[in-house]
């Protein structure tokens, strides 16, 4: 099977529609984890319509500046009445079970819409994480950045506007039942916390199954981020999303993969940021091999000549790469 079957702009025909709205009852805080309940049962074709919360509590937010009337309902219940949480710090709503779906197939993530729920995000950092740490910066602080989705511009300072660019910073499915329960910081194979900031509404995210119903989850919304999301946060939201779910029982891959209108994606991910780089670097070969055909040689040059490898991210426990494969430079071919 090609990794690429179907043009981005044009939806295949689908199942069921269904809305997951984010509750207690239908997040799980910070992990990934094959023994999780899933929420939602669908089969593969079906669209999911999911409300994400932004993962900060509504004190800080107050502290910081965010009116008590901008602060969703569902943030507080959430806070209030979920007690089972960790290790990691993120909110996610899921998990979603695709029936059929086992161990070694993929399932296609096709991320169709994306929309703001709050009017606002948020940037923090603190003395004991990001790039930078207590050396540099010996005391934390959080910034309120309202957002403008009419003009799709986030409000940085009255002199500095960003364009928006939302998308969601966690995406994965549960890990290899041996892995146990995992934090939702650090990516993996599983996908998880990728924080790539080009998987925007319009692209597809590939991961590989680990275990029966592959049990999805999605959160930690963004309105934008710089590669490297050097500070541990982006800008912080609520987004509501609409995925479109199709499980591939002939295509295995050993690392997540990605679409978008103009490029295909290659992934590598480890605790050492020159590892993440090889097993990046040797997924862009395997892809121009299997899908274009191509000699690992001939591949490894074209990969050194055309290929924009860029940093992820350095800032949640494993590094992340990712290489940019443009389509423009295929003649003629699909």
């Amino acid at each position: 099977m090609r990794f690429l079957l179907i043009p981005l702009i044009a939806l295949a025909a689908h199942g069921a529609d269904y809305q997951l709205k984010a509750t207690p009852g239908t997040v799980v805080w910070g992990y990934y984890w094959s023994a999780a309940k899933p929420v939602l049962r669908i089969k593969s074709g079906d669209r999911v319509e999911m409300q994400t919360l932004v993962t900060n509590s509504p004190e800080r937010l107050l502290a910081a500046g965010v009116k008590a009337e901008d602060i969703e309902a569902e943030l507080k219940a959430v806070y209030t009445e979920v007690k089972d949480k960790g290790p990691g710090g993120h909110i996610l709503t899921g998990p979603i079970f695709v029936e059929g779906a086992e161990a070694g197939d993929t399932l296609e993530v096709r991320i169709l819409s994306i929309k703001y729920s709050i009017p606002y995000a948020y940037n923090s950092f603190r003395p004991t994480s990001g790039v930078l740490t207590a050396e540099d910066f010996p005391k934390g602080a959080t910034r309120i950045i309202p957002l403008d989705a009419k003009r799709n511009v986030a409000k940085f300072s009255e002199h500095i506007e960003i364009p928006l660019r939302p998308f969601f910073g966690s995406m994965g499915v549960a890990p290899p039942e041996a892995a146990g329960r995992v934090s939702s910081a650090p990516p993996g194979t599983h996908a998880g916390n990728l924080d790539n900031k080009d998987l925007v509404a319009g692209t597809t995210l590939f991961i590989p199954v680990h275990v029966a119903g592959a049990l999805f989850e999605a959160g930690d919304g963004h309105a934008g981020q710089g590669n490297g999301e050097v500070d541990i946060t982006a800008m912080e939201t609520s987004l509501t999303g609409v995925f479109q779910f199709v499980l591939h029982k002939d295509m295995h891959l050993k690392w997540p993969r990605a679409e978008t209108p103009t490029h295909w994606i290659s992934m590598g991910i480890d605790t050492d940021l020159t590892e993440a780089a090889k097993i990046c670097v040797r997924e862009t070969i395997d892809f121009l091999v299997s899908e274009k055909k191509m000699t690992r040689e001939d591949a490894y040059q074209l990969a050194s000549i055309a290929v924009d490898f860029d940093i992820t991210q350095l800032v949640d426990g494993t590094k992340g790469v990712h290489g940019m494969i443009p389509k423009s430079i295929f003649v003629g071919t699909k």
